[in-house]
């Protein structure tokens, strides 16, 4: 056992000793069905913002926007390349691209890894920095190595993204349309307010549930066009207090499975002053940290919205896992996924394209349901098996979901 006591309200070792998926044991096949059960008329919405947005770096000076480029070949670039230059039977032109990427510059998920926590796991009265269910910084969660200066070399050997993205990260979620009361008006939203959002629009959250926010910040940061202004993005528009215990334990007693919102953090940073020695990102340390609840960060979720308040709903099916490499050991994803539906959509979408099928085992058919990845290619097949139906979909870029 690596710890011996845990932090208060934690649920470390509530999955199991070596647990790395938090609340997301939660997204069972049950509630892949209650998220299907959701699903009415096949409408898919994405959910990300185009990689360059936000623009420069004003929301983060330490992230910056994605940079394009190419690779060479034969001397040349590999862009608008005749590959006649190499064979001169060949009529192609062709072209690759590359993307030097900050994971956490766009729409992202935040990996287990990524806030970890002082703390005196193991009894001998000195805290040690340590991430979800108690895996060590500098032994499973390893920082760049040779010169104190390196920046190369970073890797999480437990709780890395790639860890979210075998779930599939699919089922039931729920959206507390927080711009709908507050407007673009920068308010610091606790458990009181949250409470009477919710009962007003008749919100339920369930265990299991992923709670999505939707507050107007994205669109905020879409009308700016890539040019932010640091002033503007600091006063716009609902934020959760993380500093409010209520909340938190709010957060605690639901049973979400995750936590999602169109703004920068989730909660506000800098956070409210504090007492004592204390996080500076209280929502982020309970969640990441406490509980093993993956956040979602600068989501798209203004055409969903409109939709839900059209139809009197707040209720869909969603399904995101995060863009990883294998064993990557990433502190972020970009993330991405699919949409799930009823009827097949590849009419209305050209990036899914349906296959309807059985699962058999043997000669009876398979009766488990979920949602699986069949493979790990540069597009990605997932199977949404629902008592021994199945349809196969494939995906390039963009969470995506359908109600």
């Amino acid at each position: 056992m690596r710890w011996k006591n845990r932090p208060d309200g934690s649920n470390w070792g509530d999955f199991g000793p070596d647990d790395e998926l938090g609340r997301l044991n939660l997204l069972t096949p049950d509630k892949v069905l209650q998220g299907v059960a959701e699903v009415r008329d096949g409408r898919s919405f994405c959910l990300s913002l185009p990689l360059d947005f936000p623009g420069g770096n004003a929301l983060n000076r330490f992230r910056h926007p994605p940079r394009r480029f190419t690779s060479g070949r034969a001397g040349k670039v590999n862009y608008n390349f005749p590959l006649h230059q190499v064979n001169p039977d060949f009529t192609d032109v062709v072209c690759d691209d590359a993307v030097l990427l900050y994971t956490q510059y766009s729409t992202q998920w935040d990996a287990l890894a990524h806030v970890g926590g002082m703390f005196d796991a193991d009894g001998d009265g000195k805290p040690e920095p340590l991430y979800y269910n108690g895996w060590r910084a500098g032994v499973e969660v390893l920082g760049p190595e040779g010169h104190e200066d390196a920046l190369e070399g970073v890797r999480a050997e437990r709780l890395g993204i790639e860890k979210m993205a075998e779930t599939a990260v699919s089922g039931r979620a729920v959206l507390i349309d927080l711009e709908k009361h507050f407007g673009r008006e920068r308010v610091l939203v606790g458990f009181e307010q949250l409470q009477k959002v919710m009962q007003a629009d008749g919100v339920i959250v369930e265990p299991g549930d992923m709670v999505c926010l939707y507050t107007g910040f994205a669109d905020v940061v879409l009308e700016m066009n890539r040019e932010p202004d640091a002033h503007t993005l600091e006063s716009s528009c609902a934020v959760l207090d993380g500093r409010d215990p209520a909340l938190l334990q709010w957060v605690t007693d639901s049973g979400l499975s995750v936590l999602i919102a169109d703004n920068y953090a989730v909660e506000a940073y800098p956070a409210r002053q504090g007492s004592g020695c204390c996080a500076a990102l209280p929502l982020h340390e309970h969640c990441l940290f406490k509980l093993g609840i993956h956040l979602g960060e600068l989501w798209y979720l203004t055409d969903l919205t409109q939709h839900l308040r059209a139809a009197g709903r707040n209720r869909f099916m969603l399904t995101a896992p995060p863009a990883a490499f294998a064993r990557c050991g990433g502190l972020a994803g970009v993330a991405r996924g699919v949409g799930i539906a009823r009827e097949p959509i590849a009419a209305r979408t050209p990036l899914l394209q349906g296959l309807a099928c059985t699962i058999r085992c043997g000669s009876a058919p398979w009766r488990e349901s979920g949602l699986f990845a069949l493979h790990n290619g540069p597009v990605r097949t997932w199977c949404i098996l629902l008592r021994g139906h199945a349809r196969l979909y494939g995906f390039s870029a963009g969470p995506k979901l359908t109600c």
